[in-house]
């Protein structure tokens, strides 16, 4: 094994409190070993051991690269005349993803892989180190398993969504396309995916069709996400914890009986502020969450019709500002939260035996991610032990 030293860190986040101080567990002028793949080491610089090689960051800030547990990235076509007339006034109801249905099954499997590659470039290029991703553009048999087939060869965290909306084929007979997801796409999808999710909403599936579609994903292997709460009041929480569900992702439309239960449950609330800033939806209720004990995550849900970005510092920005996280809860959740809601603890932390997954910003300190809104601060990112973007590379004529 080739081991690294990376030094010169003026802030190391760790997200692990026994390592540094508060919930971050920040290490100042910290240093990190890495070995292959993996942390081996992590204190402060003047402890550091001997390494084969050695990484400077000239006193730059150090983070966990960020956790996305909720993106949509295999899809085709552009909404952004959508987007334009929801700034004009047109309220979102969702139907526009079926436009996106269209094009994705038209669509070729290169087509969508380079889609998907291009939005991974871009998320790395903002920090982000692992990703979900969630077919639904599809919903078909054949389509749903293209869709996962481009998906889980970009990534390890590959979700089903058969039931994200009832597609045009089966308009107005919404329980036949619950049938045809529980007898037809699921079966047949399953062994392509590690996680299930459904669109639980009004205009979508209701309480009762998303427990079965839910459930039929459990038979077959899988383990529960749940879209809830975004546009209404409704079943999607209860029902998230109900079944166990990993997260409930959304949740904007929610009451003290709903944050009841997630509290008392390892279920995590997702927030995806992006979506609600695109749509000019009410933001979600992150200070009641959080005080009452909820774990949080944070994500850029990224998709082509409610929050095409892949920046989750904007998304930080945007926790900080109008979802009245502090700059600290909204870092922890967009990292440890992520790895939360996909029951990793090998990401989104950094510590030994942790994936040598990081970001170093042109910042003294993490706070700079909400302080500083729109500005590209990520210097670096290292994937996987090996370095995977430097912005010094930008050529400068």
């Amino acid at each position: 094994m080739t081991s690294t030293l990376l030094t010169g860190i003026s802030e190391l986040v760790t997200n692990d409190p026994g390592l540094g101080r508060g919930k971050l567990g920040i290490v100042d002028e910290a240093a990190v070993v890495i070995e292959d793949d993996a942390v081996v080491w992590v204190g402060p610089a003047a402890e550091a051991p001997s390494t084969d090689a050695k990484h400077d960051f000239h006193g730059r800030a150090v983070l966990p690269g960020f956790v996305e547990s909720h993106s949509h990235m295999v899809f085709s076509g552009d909404r952004s005349e959508e987007f334009a007339a929801r700034m004009a006034g047109e309220k979102y109801t969702a139907g526009g993803i079926r436009g996106t249905v269209k094009h994705t099954r038209q669509a070729s499997e290169e087509e969508l892989r380079a889609n998907m590659r291009r939005l991974l470039d871009e998320s790395l290029r903002s920090g982000t180190t692992t990703v979900e991703c969630k077919s639904g553009y599809g919903q078909s048999v054949e389509a749903e398993l293209r869709s996962l087939e481009v998906a889980r060869s970009l990534t390890d965290e590959v979700t089903l969504l058969a039931a994200h909306v009832v597609p045009p084929e089966y308009e107005g007979d919404t329980e036949e396309y619950v049938r045809v997801a529980c007898e037809e796409i699921i079966p047949r999808c399953a062994p392509l995916a590690r996680w299930i999710d459904v669109f639980c909403e009004q205009g979508a599936f209701d309480e009762d069709q998303s427990r079965r579609v839910l459930q039929t994903g459990i038979d077959h292997g899988l383990t529960p996400r749940v879209h809830g709460n975004q546009l209404h009041q409704g079943p999607g929480v209860r029902l998230a914890v109900e079944l166990g569900a990993a997260s409930v992702d959304h949740v904007v439309h929610i009451d003290s009986e709903d944050i009841e239960a997630l509290a008392g449950s390892e279920t995590v609330a997702t927030l995806l502020p992006g979506a609600d800033f695109s749509t000019r939806n009410a933001y979600p209720d992150a200070r009641g969450l959080i005080d009452a004990g909820v774990t949080v995550a944070l994500g850029a849900d990224c998709n082509p019709g409610t929050s095409y970005t892949t920046n989750m510092p904007f998304c930080i920005a945007i926790a900080v500002r109008d979802l009245h996280m502090t700059a600290d809860e909204a870092v922890w959740a967009a990292t440890a939260g992520g790895a939360r809601a996909l029951r990793r603890d090998d990401v989104g932390v950094v510590r030994p035996g942790a994936r040598a997954d990081l970001m170093a910003l042109d910042a003294p300190n993490h706070l700079h991610l909400a302080y500083r809104p729109g500005v590209p601060l990520i210097s670096s990112v290292w994937q996987a032990g090996r370095l995977k973007y430097s912005a010094s590379e930008v050529k400068h004529d």
